[in-house]
């Protein structure tokens, strides 16, 4: 399958707190362009944080329901400012947020 690059890094999954209020690391593929790296790297929040203040992309991905070998894309993964959180939306809640993307 042929896609275009969604994002430098791909957000599968994460990792929340104990209060669920804050993630403390995400689950990323590197988006090779025409397919999705299989190796799948553990980033702490705030590297995400940094790395988006520095120009690096990120954006979610889904396991497609009818094609588990599959991927859907999902948001583009921002910083909100104040204290950073990551969001995939633009609102200013103080709590990190993307999307429903599994636990692990």
């Amino acid at each position: 399958m042929v896609k275009t690059k969604w994002a430098d890094y791909l957000i599968s999954r994460v990792r929340y707190n104990e209060p669920k209020t804050h993630i403390v690391s995400v689950e990323v593929h590197k988006d090779l362009g025409d397919s999705i790296d299989t190796a799948v790297q553990i980033v702490p929040r705030l590297t995400v944080v940094q790395n988006i203040d520095n120009g690096i992309t990120y954006m979610t991905i889904f396991k497609d329901a009818s094609n588990p070998n599959q991927w859907t894309k999902g948001q583009i993964v921002r910083v909100i400012t104040g204290p950073k959180y990551i969001r995939t939306d633009e609102d200013a809640r103080t709590k990190d947020n993307l999307d429903s993307l599994p636990e692990f």
